[in-house]
C-alpha cells in the first residue's frame, strides 16, 4: 500500500474512505460525536433539510461545516429540473460545487430514476461540478454516467434505508471492475462487515448513514464502520487468496455467437 493512499475526488483527496451522512441521528451532539469517531473528512447533506431559504433553522446548525468536505445531495429530488435546481441552490449557498445526484425514481423503494439521474449528471458536469450519481446496481447505467463526467459512481447496496446489506454482489462486484472511475458503495449498508466486503472487492468507499445513525451505540458504530473500511482497504491491496489471476468473465449467452459478423 502506498503512504499516500488517499481518495481522490475532483478538487479533495481524503484519508478516511468513509463518506458520513448526517440523517437520521438522534441529536446533533450525537451526530458531531460519530463524525469525529469515524474519521471522516466528508460528509454528505441534504440541501433540502439545510432550509437555505431561511424559512427555519437547520438541524445541522450545530455543526461546524468547515471542518469538512461538503458533499450536499438532491434527496427529495423526483426529476432531473429539480435534482439540478437543488444543486445550484448548494453552490449559490456557498456550500460546495460537488454535488451528489440524487433522484427518486420509485417513492416504495427510493429507488433512483436512471433517465432522469443520467441527465442531471449529464448537465451538472457540463456547468462545472463535482457530480457524484447515487444510482442502481446496474452495471451498464454506471458506466454510462463514469462516461457522462461523473468524478465517481455510488451504487446502492440495497434500497436507501434499508440497511439490508449487498443485495446483488454480482453486479456491485462488476461495477467496481469494470467503471473507470472511483465506486464509492451507497445506501443499504447495515453492518461494517458489509463496508469490509465491498472495500475487499476493490470499492474506493462507502458512504454509510442509516447503518450507523439507527445503531444502539451510534458513535461506537462510526468507529467499528471506520475500522471495517480500513481493514478492507488493507486487505484488497494485500492481495486476497484465490483471486489472483481469477479476472471474471461474465455469463455465457444462452445463444451461441460464433459465426456471427463483427460489428
Amino acid at each position: 500500500m502506498d503512504e499516500d493512499d488517499r481518495l481522490h475526488l475532483g478538487s479533495a483527496a481524503l484519508r478516511s474512505r468513509l463518506i458520513h451522512g448526517t440523517g437520521k441521528f438522534p441529536s446533533a451532539e450525537v451526530l458531531a460525536q460519530s463524525i469525529a469517531a469515524s474519521g471522516a473528512e466528508m460528509i454528505t447533506l441534504a440541501v433540502r433539510r439545510l432550509h437555505l431559504d431561511g424559512d427555519r433553522r437547520s438541524e445541522l446548525g450545530g455543526l461546524d461545516l468547515s471542518r469538512y468536505h461538503l458533499l450536499p445531495n438532491t434527496a427529495g429530488a423526483s426529476s432531473a429540473e429539480e435534482a439540478i435546481r437543488l444543486a445550484h441552490l448548494a453552490r449559490a449557498a456557498g456550500l460546495s460545487d460537488f454535488i451528489k445526484v440524487e433522484v427518486v425514481g420509485h417513492a416504495a423503494t427510493l429507488l433512483p430514476d436512471p433517465l432522469a439521474t443520467f441527465e442531471a449528471t449529464r448537465r451538472l458536469v457540463a456547468e462545472g461540478y463535482t457530480v457524484l450519481p447515487y444510482t442502481s446496481d446496474d452495471v451498464a447505467l454506471a458506466l454510462r454516467l463514469a462516461e457522462a463526467g461523473a468524478a465517481a459512481v455510488m451504487p446502492g447496496a440495497a434500497p436507501i434505508g434499508s440497511t439490508l446489506g449487498v443485495l446483488n454482489p454480482h453486479n456491485i462486484r462488476l461495477i467496481i471492475q469494470e467503471c473507470p472511475v472511483p465506486v464509492i458503495v451507497d445506501a443499504g449498508l447495515g453492518s461494517p462487515s458489509d463496508a469490509l466486503r465491498v472495500m475487499e472487492w476493490g470499492a474506493a468507499g462507502v458512504l454509510v448513514n442509516t447503518g450507523i445513525a439507527r445503531a444502539r451505540n451510534p458513535v461506537e458504530m462510526a468507529r467499528a464502520f471506520a475500522a471495517a473500511v480500513e481493514v478492507g482497504r488493507l486487505a484488497r491491496g494485500a492481495g486476497l487468496a484465490g483471486e489472483a489471476g481469477q479476472a471474471h468473465q461474465g455469463y455465457g449467452a444462452s445463444s451461441p455467437t460464433a459465426g456471427l459478423p463483427v460489428a
